[in-house]
C-alpha cells in the first residue's frame, strides 16, 4: 500500500522533519512539504479553486492508501499549515465531491512533534475525528519530541509506529 507523508511545519528543516526523515523510509513513503505549495485558506465562496490543493488532493487519492500527517506542535495544536491543509478538505465534500469520495476506506495516522514528552489530550482528536468523517480508516498516532537531537527512544518509537502501520 503506497503511504505518503505530509509535512505541514513552517520550517521545512525542523524537528518535524527530522522525524519524516527517520519515519520515511521506514514505511517506504514519499514525502510532500505543504509549506511549498500555495494553498490557500478555505471560502465559501470557492474562490480559491486555482491554487495547489485541489490538484493535489485528487494526487492524493489516486497514488496513495495511506496517508500520514506530521506536524509540529503549535500552541498545543496543529500547525495553521496543516489546519489550513485539513479545512480545505470541505472542498471534496462540497465542490469536488467525487474526489472526497475517494478518501472512503483510505488510511490516516498523524504523527506530532513537540518540546514536551507528551501532548495535550485532545491533540489528536480533529485527525481521529477527521478520518472518521471521511470514511477513513484511523491507524493511531505518535507523539515526538526532541530536545538536543534525536533521542533513541523516539527512533524506537518511530520503528514500532512505522511497523503498525505496515500491518494494520
Amino acid at each position: 500500500m503506497p503511504s505518503v507523508i505530509l509535512q505541514g511545519s513552517s520550517r521545512s528543516d525542523g524537528n518535524t522533519r527530522q522525524i519524516v526523515d527517520v519515519l520515511a523510509p521506514l514505511l517506504g513513503a514519499d514525502i510532500i512539504n505543504l509549506k511549498d505549495l500555495e494553498i490557500h485558506h478555505y471560502d465559501y465562496k470557492h474562490r480559491h479553486q486555482n491554487d495547489e490543493f485541489l490538484p493535489l488532493i485528487r494526487r492524493l487519492v489516486q497514488d496513495y492508501d495511506t496517508f500520514i500527517f506530521a506536524t509540529p506542535v503549535y500552541w498545543y495544536s496543529m500547525s495553521g499549515i496543516m489546519k489550513v491543509f485539513f479545512d480545505r478538505l470541505s472542498d471534496c465534500l462540497q465542490i469536488e465531491k467525487d474526489t472526497g469520495r475517494k478518501l472512503r476506506g483510505k488510511r490516516m495516522a498523524a504523527v506530532c512533534c513537540g518540546s514536551e514528552p507528551m501532548p495535550t489530550t485532545a491533540f489528536f482528536t480533529p485527525f481521529q475525528l477527521s478520518a472518521d468523517y471521511l470514511g477513513m480508516t484511523y491507524l493511531g498516532d505518535l507523539h515526538t519530541w526532541i530536545e538536543d537531537g534525536l533521542e533513541t527512544s523516539v527512533e524506537l518509537s518511530l520503528k514500532e509506529f512505522a511497523k503498525r502501520i505496515k500491518t494494520s
